[in-house]
């Protein structure tokens, strides 16, 4: 499902235009990344959490020569389902 499907399906199932449809979701994207950047929690009960994952400074390997190099500190976005979530998904 891409971002035009997902946005009809949402303005059928909520019963709203899919301008409006749009809209929530884009809002909805836009704080969840917002939060993210600044160090928050989202925890949206019985459908997940999404939180920031903090990635350690570590050496690599450079794929074509084999010679290790450094690779940065980084901090990456990460989505825990729910219970909830994942009983309907292993229904």
């Amino acid at each position: 499902m891409n971002k035009t499907e997902l946005v009809a399906a949402i303005a059928e199932q909520a019963d709203m235009t899919k301008k409006d449809a749009e809209k929530a979701l884009t809002a909805f994207t836009e704080v969840v990344a917002k939060e993210l950047r600044k160090g928050e929690k989202i925890q949206l009960v019985g459908f997940g959490t999404f939180e920031v994952a903090e990635r350690a400074a570590r050496e690599g390997r450079n794929p074509q020569t084999g010679a290790p190099m450094p690779i940065p500190a980084s901090k990456a976005p990460k989505f825990k389902p729910g219970k909830a979530l994942k009983d309907e998904v292993n229904r």
